[in-house]
């Protein structure tokens, strides 16, 4: 199965929880696992509370580790400025795997699936889920 969503870039969060469990519970898997996968190399999967405290507390990990604004080697190569973005999708990653148990993600209280646009300017992000039946 396969969706997209618009980012806006520079640090865009994207709770598609729903979507996930949508597309989840539209089959008979009571057992098993979801991959969820981002194609492209300037987004990031992960699970956090999804609220803006949170959100602006990743955002300053993320610019103290990779810096939107300075300069990287991959600027020369490409003439674009989405060095940092490549750099925080390598540190993050572009999957994540969740259990389903009795048909639904075991996802906690406050636990949402979130997508992380780290790129320089809107995009049109696929996501691919993959599941995987442990009958």
């Amino acid at each position: 199965m396969r969706f997209s969503i618009q980012t806006k870039g520079h640090y865009d969060f994207a709770d598609i929880t729903e979507k996930v469990k949508s597309i989840v519970s539209g089959t008979a898997v009571q057992r098993g696992i979801v991959n969820i996968f981002s194609v492209g190399s300037t987004t990031g999967l992960t699970t956090m509370e999804f609220e803006e405290g949170t959100k602006q507390d990743l955002i300053n990990v993320w610019e103290t580790l990779a810096p939107e604004h300075a300069e990287y080697k991959h600027h020369k190569k490409w003439s674009d400025h989405n060095g940092a973005a490549h750099i925080k999708s390598a540190l993050l990653k572009t999957d994540l795997t969740i259990p389903i148990e009795d048909g639904e993600l075991c996802l906690g209280t406050w636990q949402h699936i979130i997508l992380i646009d780290f790129d320089e300017r809107p995009r049109s992000r696929d996501i691919i889920i993959t599941i995987i039946d442990n009958k």
